[in-house]
């Protein structure tokens, strides 16, 4: 099968990627390289471009007229930043994964997964969600997944295309194989925060503590970035079963894991204390949630733990500096 994969250069998309290889399909990479890697794409066939590019997605189509589905990984995800610039966000994110659908569209491509995100549920009073929670998102990074999940919807709908909105919890780690991993050396992410203070010997701070949690602390469903690949994988080779127009898959563990529960396997992981202090909330923090449940209709299990996420990101990022 051969898959468009829009933001393969990045470290979700470039993993896809990988497992999209590795299960022998090929994957044809279309990245502007705004926070993307070049590197990530080496061996790979690769388009340098935007995805709201019309005349692009057309010469891609030409080359490739055999690419019977798309993933749509491009996005700006930083949620801090959309509270700071939401415009940008809503630009970036929503009008063009319209413009690309559009696109799609007319090459005849009506088959896609996206990325979508479980930032975008109500938690219960336990913090799990499951495919049928109430959609409530925080932030404008949210708001922007919880839109293009309703336009596909609506899309869908009309007839125009088929789609699956793969709602993310939280990647963590990097592809076993070291091929790819997050591109950058600073993420805002918690357990990248753990990393930065670790390697530099400063102090790692948990950002709101008093969040109805167990401990206080913010609670997440850290998920290993090659297992979310492997779902994906398994998302496109079951496409034609799992959606008549458009559907939602969660893909997390079933497991929830506080901020401060992380710490802790953080430090078993490097064998030694992390110094840490408690600070305020960031803006378009919440408290988090974790997968209820997970579609057995799938045929995917999650195969790798939180410790395997966190060794494998201190390789990936030992491979960065060397």
């Amino acid at each position: 099968m051969k898959v468009l994969v829009t933001g393969g250069a990045g470290y979700i998309g470039s993993t896809v990627a990988s497992a999209l290889l590795d299960s022998g399909h090929t994957p044809v990479i279309l990245d502007n390289l705004v926070t993307g890697r070049r590197a990530f794409t080496a061996g790979r066939v690769f388009y340098e471009g935007d995805v709201a590019d019309g005349e692009l997605l057309d010469r891609v189509f030409a080359d490739h007229p055999d690419i019977e589905v798309a993933v749509h990984c491009a996005a700006l995800i930083v949620v801090p930043e959309s509270v700071k610039r939401p415009l940008n966000y809503y630009r970036e994110n929503v009008a063009k994964t319209i413009s690309l659908v559009e696109h799609l569209t007319r090459n005849d491509c009506r088959r896609l997964l996206f990325s979508s995100s479980a930032s975008i549920y109500r938690p219960g009073p336990d913090f799990s969600v499951d495919e049928s929670s109430p959609v409530e998102p925080t932030s404008p990074y949210a708001h922007t997944k919880a839109m293009i999940d309703t336009i596909l919807a609506d899309a869908a709908h009309a007839g125009e295309l088929r789609a699956i909105s793969l709602r993310y919890f939280n990647p963590v780690g990097a592809d076993p194989k070291m091929r790819t991993g997050l591109q950058t050396l600073n993420p805002t992410h918690a357990l990248g925060k753990m990393i930065e203070a670790w390697e530099n010997g400063t102090v790692f701070p948990i950002t709101g503590t008093d969040w109805p949690t167990r401990d206080g602390s913010g609670i997440r469903d850290y998920i290993h970035v090659w297992d979310l690949a492997r779902a994906h994988v398994a998302a496109l080779e079951k496409f034609d079963s799992l959606v008549s127009d458009h559907s939602v898959i969660n893909l997390g563990t079933g497991n929830g894991t506080t901020v401060r529960e992380l710490l802790d396997a953080f430090e078993e992981v490097t064998g030694a204390p992390l110094a840490h202090t408690e600070t305020d909330r960031r803006p378009g923090d919440a408290v988090g949630a974790f997968a209820r449940s997970l579609r057995k209709d799938l045929g995917w299990t999650p195969e790798l733990t939180i410790i395997d996420g966190i060794r494998d990101a201190l390789a990936w990022r030992a491979k960065l500096l060397s």
